[in-house]
């Protein structure tokens, strides 16, 4: 397991943090939760029939020994959680709406973490990611200052660790935006133990094209700049003009990133997506995410193509961020 891995379970071990797994009659949500239970990382909370996830989890041989199952259908504190749930909805659920909105598991468990029941939410096995963020949306809500939730990818190979932004969640960021992706992606890349040093992305250096995309990416740096000065920020780069040292000296010999980027922020969703699976194909990279940030508590999403390592490593990062 790589540096990173064993640096987050150094930080969390001996926290005592909880963590929710919505889905647990996925082999994979098992297996990870059985593992993290065992190596005493975490307290995996399993939503479901309690007499159905025992079965299944008897039937993988998987021990639940250290797990908690919660059953929102017969669940102690659901008054709690409807009464909370009703008051942060602010007028636009009835208590009635409440109790039924609650039984799906993943608004269950995002009051979970609203409630400090829980540190943190890892989803998306089986359900899409808009099931998966909607919830977190309208009850965790986004960090004051922040707009907009973004998705980020850990990129990892070997002892290398890089911040892919969004690839995720905006189609197409606007300048403030990218700002706000960028600022954020910086505490991303802090809580990994990566020392930010961020690179806004576009298809020219320092001016060398000029078209309407270029112009919103040189606003957005100017943007993060006014809003954060204290990160190490500059662009619009190319790629290569960001991570190859000789090709900064030539396109930006007076910028303050000579090559030495680690934060790439991508200008629109579809750059980011296809920028960061040619890293993971044909790079070899390790793509880890995508992290939500900006969000007041932490929840994450996986992919459905996701295996039983996908959840082990998306809950150490899930629990790191509720530290």
């Amino acid at each position: 397991m790589s540096d990173l891995f064993t640096g987050l379970k150094n930080k969390i071990s001996g926290r005592e943090m909880k963590i929710v797994f919505p889905e647990s009659l996925d082999e994979r949500i098992l297996r990870a939760a059985g593992r993290l239970a065992e190596e005493k990382l975490l307290t995996p909370i399993l939503l479901g029939s309690i007499e159905q996830v025992q079965a299944k989890a008897s039937e993988l041989g998987v021990s639940l020994e250290a797990v908690e199952i919660y059953d929102p259908s017969n669940y102690a504190g659901m008054d709690e959680l409807v009464a909370a749930f009703v008051e942060r909805r602010k007028g636009k659920a009835t208590e009635e709406d409440a109790r039924k909105i609650l039984l799906d598991v993943n608004y269950f468990g995002t009051m979970l973490v609203y409630l400090n029941k829980a540190d943190g939410l890892v989803s998306g096995a089986t359900h899409s990611t808009a099931d998966t963020v909607r919830p977190a949306l309208q009850i965790i809500k986004t960090k004051e200052g922040v707009k907009k939730t973004s998705g980020v990818f850990i990129m990892v190979r070997d002892d290398e660790k890089y911040v892919f932004a969004d690839c995720a969640i905006n189609i197409a960021p606007d300048s403030n935006d990218l700002a706000e992706i960028a600022i954020e992606s910086a505490k991303t890349a802090e809580t990994f133990d990566i020392e930010p040093r961020v690179a806004m992305l576009s298809f020219s250096t320092k001016g060398s094209a000029k078209s309407e995309e270029t112009e919103r990416v040189v606003a957005a740096v100017a943007e993060a700049k006014r809003r954060d000065p204290s990160v190490v920020l500059d662009g619009e780069f190319q790629f290569d003009a960001a991570f190859v040292p000789s090709v900064a000296k030539s396109k930006a010999p007076d910028s303050v990133l000579q090559g030495d980027a680690n934060v790439f922020i991508f200008p629109s969703l579809e750059a980011g997506n296809i920028g960061y699976k040619i890293a993971q194909r044909l790079g070899g990279f390790e793509a880890v995410g995508p992290i939500l940030q900006g969000l007041n508590r932490p929840v994450n999403d996986l992919s459905r193509g996701c295996n039983e390592e996908d959840v082990y490593k998306l809950a150490l990062i899930t629990a790191a961020q509720g530290l």
